[in-house]
């Protein structure tokens, strides 16, 4: 049981800090585009939240993982 919910806990851990590093550095990158340039937040704001949803899907995937181990 207690190896169960490690694995569930290393799981999770592991499979975040991936997506969390990305998503910092894609509004890090964002954020620095914009202000060199403000004219085209418009075209910079959807791949920024596109991309940024695309790395909360990995941390999603890493969830279900964590809940399909038995």
């Amino acid at each position: 049981m207690d190896s169960v919910m490690l694995a569930k806990a290393l799981t999770m851990a592991i499979g975040s800090i991936a997506p969390a590093l990305a998503i910092g550095i894609i509004g890090s990158k964002a954020m620095e585009s914009i202000g060199r340039n403000p004219e085209a937040a418009s075209k910079i704001l959807v791949p920024m939240l596109l991309a940024a949803a695309f790395a909360e899907a990995i941390a999603i995937y890493a969830l279900v993982i964590a809940f399909s181990i038995q």
